[in-house]
């Protein structure tokens, strides 16, 4: 039996995914927090996915315990680029080397830097080292504007290229076949879905293909952003509320600038209704409109941090469970779990992106529709279901 290059493409990276859960399993199973030991009480456990779940300024793969007694990280850093006091400066992350209490100064451009918690702060002039107020802020810090290329930067960074150079090739390839071969093979089925099961029926016929370049980039961008979180780099892009934030506005936007005037009138003067019920459906109307984007974001980011959050706990089993099942129970226990948790993962990684894009489509078709026109009719003189009746459908 001849076996076609597509699923093989996809055995490929879904294998890689569950190796990249498995190297994340053992790799956490030994992980040390600020580079002070094995993390082994449940606060440990707690602060080191609190810590794997926001951003840093580098990447630290794992630490282990030399010959000569000290611990030494394996990862590396990123470049930290600060608008400070006296200007801008720019330096290697590496020169923290992994300290997040604050405790190591570096001195750039005339200015001193610490890392708290994975913030840079600059501090006061004459500070030696940073002091925590009782609110537990700095009180001789303060923040410089910070433009460095943190994980979740390099990460999108990453996706972008990744997506300029698949579709790009796709593209180069429909101008020489009408069939892609190689990778693209993987991608237009993707593509064509998009376009026939999101963008028609929810935005309609005439009007999908304006929207196609922002709903693709949208999917893709997703999907490929959550498999990456899936791989031993320990990315959690689409788990950066600042992100979701961003792709939330995207979609308000553009809803917004594409309504027409039936969209409007539907939000401030909804027609066919007494004008006192009017009055009242405008602050309604107005605040769902606000919230359409506030659902986008949460329910993306709740998700895939949801997701980090159970495979961490899993993998924490055979730490918490070591005394009750021995290490080779707890550790074999563990790597079952995730194992399982990772490819429903991989699932929610294509469920989120589907999601996202199918809402935005929504919104995006509610805006564009024009309410008042005839249904179109076939052969035999009965009504045709048009866009309309599919979203009420959905909806």
């Amino acid at each position: 039996m001849k076996i076609t290059s597509l699923p093989i493409h996809f055995l490929a990276v879904i294998s890689f995914l569950l190796l990249g859960s498995l190297v994340n399993a053992q790799e956490h199973s030994v992980a040390e927090a600020n580079d002070e030991g094995p993390v082994n009480t449940q606060q440990e456990i707690t602060d080191y996915t609190n810590h794997h779940l926001k951003d840093s300024h580098d990447f630290h793969l794992f630490s282990y315990q030399g010959s000569d007694g000290e611990r030494h990280s394996v990862g590396f850093s990123l470049p930290v680029i600060l608008w400070a006091s006296n200007g801008p400066v720019a330096f290697m992350s590496s020169e923290f080397h992994h300290d997040i209490d604050g405790e190591v100064v570096v001195e750039k451009g005339g200015g001193r830097f610490v890392n708290l918690h994975d913030k840079i702060y600059e501090l006061e002039e004459g500070a030696e080292e940073i002091v925590m107020g009782e609110d537990h802020h700095p009180v001789n810090a303060h923040k410089p504007f910070d433009l460095s290329i943190t994980k979740s930067v390099f990460g999108i960074l990453l996706v972008g290229l990744l997506l300029l150079f698949w579709f790009g090739s796709l593209g180069k390839q429909y101008k020489k076949k009408s069939i892609p071969t190689g990778f693209g093979r993987a991608l237009e089925p993707l593509v064509i879905y998009v376009r026939d099961e999101i963008a028609r029926p929810n935005i309609g016929e005439h009007k999908y293909r304006k929207y196609m370049s922002f709903l693709l980039t949208v999917f893709f961008f997703i999907w490929v952003s959550n498999l990456l979180g899936m791989t031993p780099f320990g990315f959690n892009i689409t788990g950066q509320i600042a992100v979701t934030v961003c792709l939330a506005l995207f979609t308000f936007f553009i809803v917004q600038f594409s309504g027409n005037k039936d969209y409007w009138k539907h939000i401030f003067w909804m027609p066919d209704v007494p004008v006192i019920m009017k009055i009242i459906l405008i602050p309604i109307e107005v605040l769902g409109m606000l919230t359409k984007p506030f659902s986008l974001l949460i329910r993306l980011f709740a998700n895939i941090t949801a997701g980090h959050v159970v495979v961490m706990g899993l993998i924490a089993l055979m730490i918490t469970l070591k005394a009750q099942f021995g290490a080779v129970g707890s550790t074999g226990l563990s790597l079952v779990l995730t194992l399982f948790i990772s490819v429903i993962e991989i699932l929610v990684a294509f469920l989120q992106a589907f999601i996202f894009t199918m809402l935005s489509a929504l919104f995006i078709g509610m805006a564009v529709a024009e309410h008042d026109h005839d249904h179109e009719h076939d052969a035999e003189g009965h009504d045709v279901d048009d866009v309309e009746d599919v979203r009420e459908s959905f909806v």
